[in-house]
């Protein structure tokens, strides 16, 4: 698997539960023409928190025609991205089938989810593994107590790379020159804490790589909510990283991070002798 960043001169976003189209309605708006790009919109309309929509709700969604979603529906159900069930529509079967080919994050999570399960049982902490998709990190597996259920995090969930511990962990394992020119300009707020300047960020970045890779967040993504996160190093960049989240004000950052980086040295001893080199 190869995780690279790509320039951009447009601002980052963050990572919304859809994203917001304008209407086809309103003057000026970019309505995709290709189906490819009607069908991802439909796709990406779906989050945990609404697996299931009415058309209403796709049409409000994607900012596409009434029409022109009902149509493209029929041709998804047809070819099973999507099933229709009496609440609406729901993702189909074609859509895990193709999930299940992942290879390269299959392997990964399957290698270091029977540590990251046992770190959070030792710790009481929410454990994350997570990749580096682009400007985002996706995550591939979650653990933990009570406590993970009120944390908005799930397994394929996208955030913001640069607000998150494992993010930071991850940009910090890049060539300094790539993670700049991945961030260009200012970056989305999350809380009130989050660091928005790109200077702030890559002088973050560069402590972080004199800290072994650890990265922490301090409610820099959600309100109340502190996380530690440590690379799993492979040839060159950081592939995936684990991370520990917890209550802000209860979180001893030095033990935990020297907990982590033990069990990430651990995790990537398992899962790299495997192969020639990571992909």
């Amino acid at each position: 698997m190869t995780v690279t960043l790509l320039p951009d001169a447009q601002p980052s976003t963050g990572r919304v539960p859809h994203r917001a189209r304008p209407k086809a309605a309103d003057p000026g708006a970019d309505v995709p023409v290709s189906m490819i790009e009607r069908m991802t919109l439909i796709l990406d309309a779906f989050d945990a928190a609404t697996p299931t929509l009415t058309l209403l709700g796709l049409v409000e969604r994607t900012g596409l025609p009434r029409s022109t979603v009902h149509r493209i529906l029929d041709q998804m159900i047809r070819l099973r991205w999507l099933a229709h069930t009496s609440g609406g529509y729901r993702l189909g079967m074609r859509t895990l089938e193709l999930g299940g080919l992942t290879a390269d994050h299959n392997e990964i999570r399957d290698a270091v989810s029977p540590l990251l399960h046992e770190l959070c049982q030792r710790t009481g902490m929410v454990g994350h593994l997570a990749v580096l998709d682009g400007r985002e990190v996706v995550y591939l597996d979650k653990a933990g107590g009570r406590l993970a259920a009120m944390l908005p995090t799930r397994l394929g969930g996208r955030m913001p790379a640069h607000c998150t511990a494992l993010g930071k962990a991850m940009l910090a394992g890049l060539e300094p020159s790539i993670a700049e020119a991945a961030f260009p300009s200012r970056l989305p707020r999350l809380t009130a804490h989050t660091i928005t300047e790109p200077d702030a960020l890559h002088r973050n970045l560069a402590q972080i790589r004199l800290r072994q890779g650890v990265a922490l967040d301090r409610e820099e993504s959600m309100d109340g909510i502190a996380c530690v996160a440590a690379p799993m190093r492979g040839r060159g960049t950081a592939p995936a990283a684990l991370s520990l989240s917890g209550r802000a004000d209860a979180m001893s950052f030095d033990k935990l991070a020297r907990v982590l980086l033990e069990i990430s040295h651990e995790a990537g001893r398992a899962l790299f002798p495997r192969r020639a080199r990571w992909r």
